[in-house]
């Protein structure tokens, strides 16, 4: 597979992942949802200053680290990539590291820039593009936008359940965005599909 088409496929996928997020960021206010396919799947806007689906790390130092380690991390996979298209990798295995790739980057540029060209998103006002009035952040700083939400069930422990009987649960809680399902889906896809490969 040849690397100019891996480069069309990798900016399509973000061209897809920051379009959604900078839709988002433009339109919605924090907490602020809509439904797509009644209760189970929402686009719900949230902003994560951590890790992916919502883990956080340890305040602006561990972002800071977090985003030092992101940069690492898609600059050994595009070095690891490189090497697979030189030994004539199979075409799978390609797709499914460049999903990893393409991931990884996407939450780079929330962290990298968005900071430093949005402003402040609210309970009660959406961000602005460029503002003038400055940005919310620093370089490395940014908040990542996640929007993906599917609380499949959402329902309530019976009564006589043991310790948190009555209380509220949801299977699947956490808030994700594009980029997250590009990693996602690549590690799972070379797990299930493409193992025969990392055997060899």
């Amino acid at each position: 597979m040849k690397r100019r088409y891996l480069a069309l496929i990798t900016i399509a996928l973000l061209v897809l992942d920051q379009v959604v997020k900078i839709w988002v960021k433009t339109h919605m206010t924090l907490d602020q949802y809509f439904l797509i396919f009644g209760e189970w799947f929402q686009i719900r806007f949230l902003e994560n200053p951590g890790a992916a689906y919502g883990f956080q790390f340890g305040g602006d130092y561990g972002k800071l680290f977090l985003s030092l380690f992101r940069i690492a991390a898609v600059a050994f996979l595009a070095y690891f990539i490189n090497r697979l298209v030189k030994h004539n990798a199979p075409k799978g295995v390609l797709i499914g590291f460049l999903l990893i790739f393409a991931g990884a980057i996407g939450n780079i540029i929330d962290s990298a820039f968005y900071g430093l060209i949005f402003s402040e998103s609210t309970y009660s006002t959406v961000a602005v593009m460029f503002p003038e009035g400055g940005w919310y952040g620093s370089f490395l700083h940014g908040k990542v936008v996640d929007m993906l939400y599917f609380p499949i069930i959402n329902s309530t422990y019976p009564s006589w359940f043991p310790v948190v009987g009555g209380e509220d649960f949801t299977f699947f809680s956490p808030i994700f965005n594009v980029a997250d399902s590009y990693i996602t889906i690549g590690v799972l896809y070379l797990l299930l599909f493409q193992y025969k490969f990392f055997k060899k």
